[in-house]
């Protein structure tokens, strides 16, 4: 290296300078190339960029279209569900009440027969005439001249028409006594056709609510269908909203599995084994966690065969009795294995106390602490009981992850195809950036190259610079020579011009 720094003198700054000359002038002559690389460099390499960017954009436009595609088609089935089901309920609605209605109709028309029959009856009687007044009036106007017999007379017969009207009166009064009891009689009729028409009234507004929620359901349908952006929208929210709500109910059964693992792993060692392995594994944890797995597939077809779920389409095709067959069949499996892990979770307590106990006998425990110890035993029943009934119930429990695993699944094709929209965008705008910042940071580089051979630049524009004004002066001077003979080049020609128009005249 030393060698060559003082290759041209054994002054350092000389041989240097020497070194840069030489440099600066191959650099200047590589100038043309070198830029013409960069900048070639530089477009390629954006315009590649660009049509990755481009290609990207395209998938993404694609993606979106199939997310759509995807959402909408769930929905429309999700839907059609819905509907399914709400044409289920009202015909099942119609099937209970309205299969009753012919003997509805029959006791209503019988009470209002009884209602208008009882009316008939107790039609009031006319009261007594007012003619009868009159008559008593008159006869006891009648004069009897001082006659004993006619005063007599006149007495009886006032006294008989007294008598009778007594009569009459007290039969009316009989009478309406017996309209009052018939009318009585009418309020059972009339309480019974009450509740009927309550009834009726219950039915038509119980199948009125359920057709405006058939019709709201049908109106949702219709903008699936469609394909409207605000159904899409809406369908994406709710994808989203049942993604994290599903995750975080089964991170708890996820938990809920755990504790179970740990209540029949350690009496499972005891049954298959504790010094067994297959591969890094025990064989108990193994055999523990496939009767969970059997447990949770239970629930899975247990589920499928109400129809709650439908993860399986074949369970949910089948004939009605062969779903009833093996909805008992999974029911009865799913009881027996909470029946054995009960067992096995009280099978962990008694595990648990000879342990101790051993661990004492060992350890020689003195005999307050054994006291102490006999004491804490007499109370050992309530977390054994506690146990078996976490053992039964736990099985249950993660039957039922089918629901939100369902809502999961569903949910979880949605937020992928988000999250891959979401990253081809975010590549095709970085790819689009980069294009452009290669680009120009060839063109910097161009610039950074002509500052290093600045020095023979600026000698190149100053000789152009001379010879281009060199070339401007040599230009003018024609020029004005040009323009001081042009007026008189004009000058003989209309001279010329003039002669011969003279000449033409007199010839004429």
């Amino acid at each position: 290296m030393d060698a060559l720094l003082t290759l041209w003198s054994a002054n350092t700054a000389v041989s240097a300078t020497v070194w840069l000359l030489l440099a600066m002038t191959l650099l200047y002559f590589g100038r043309k190339p070198a830029h013409s690389m960069l900048r070639t460099t530089g477009e390629g390499l954006r315009n590649v960029l660009r049509l990755t960017s481009r290609s990207l954009s395209q998938l993404e436009r694609h993606l979106v279209k199939r997310n759509r595609e995807v959402l909408l088609a769930a929905a429309r089935n999700d839907a059609e569900r819905r509907i399914e089901r709400e044409f289920t309920r009202i015909q099942a609605l119609v099937a209970r009440d309205l299969s009753g209605y012919p003997a509805l109709h029959r006791d209503i028309a019988a009470a209002i027969s009884n209602i208008e029959d009882t009316y008939r009856e107790s039609g009031e009687n006319p009261p007594l005439p007012p003619a009868w007044s009159e008559v008593v009036n008159t006869i006891a106007a009648l004069p009897s001249h001082g006659d004993p017999a006619v005063a007599k007379v006149l007495n009886n017969i006032k006294g008989a028409v007294e008598d009778t009207h007594k009569e009459t009166l007290k039969a009316w009064q009989n009478s309406a006594a017996q309209r009052h009891k018939l009318l009585s009689k009418m309020q059972p009729e009339w309480r019974t056709l009450n509740d009927k028409a309550d009834a009726v009234a219950a039915t038509v507004d119980g199948l009125d609510k359920r057709t405006h929620q058939l019709d709201k359901q049908m109106a949702q349908f219709e903008e699936i269908r469609r394909g409207e952006d605000s159904a899409v929208r809406s369908l994406t929210s709710s994808s989203l909203t049942q993604f994290f709500i599903a995750g975080l109910v089964l991170t708890i059964a996820v938990m809920g599995g755990l504790i179970n693992f740990q209540l029949i792993a350690l009496p499972m060692s005891e049954m298959v084994g504790g010094t067994s392995y297959i591969g890094a594994l025990k064989t108990s944890d193994i055999a523990a966690l496939v009767i969970i797995l059997i447990e949770i597939a239970m629930g899975l077809f247990l589920l499928e065969s109400l129809r709650i779920t439908r993860l399986f389409p074949v369970i949910s095709s089948m004939d009605d009795r062969m779903r009833r067959r093996m909805m008992v069949i999974s029911l009865t499996i799913l009881c027996v294995l909470a029946g054995i892990e009960a067992s096995l979770a009280y099978m962990r307590d008694l595990l648990a106390l000879d342990r101790e106990a051993l661990t004492q006998s060992l350890t020689g425990v003195t005999a307050a602490a054994g006291g102490v110890a006999a004491s804490h035993a007499e109370f050992r029943w309530i977390p054994s009981i506690g146990q078996m009934v976490m053992g039964f119930i736990l099985p249950f429990a993660l039957a039922f992850i089918a629901i939100p695993l369902e809502s999961f699944i569903h949910s979880l094709r949605t937020v992928l195809g988000l999250l891959l929209v979401g990253a081809i965008r975010a590549v095709s705008v970085a790819a689009r950036a980069l294009g452009n910042l290669l680009d120009h940071s060839m063109k910097l580089l161009m610039s950074a190259y002509d500052l290093l051979i600045m020095i023979p630049l600026s000698i190149e524009r100053l000789v152009v610079s001379l010879r281009s004004s060199t070339e401007a002066v040599a230009d003018a001077i024609p020029d004005v020579t040009a323009t001081d003979e042009q007026p008189a080049r004009k000058s003989r020609k209309g001279r010329r011009s003039k002669a011969d128009d003279d000449t033409a005249a007199a010839a004429a």
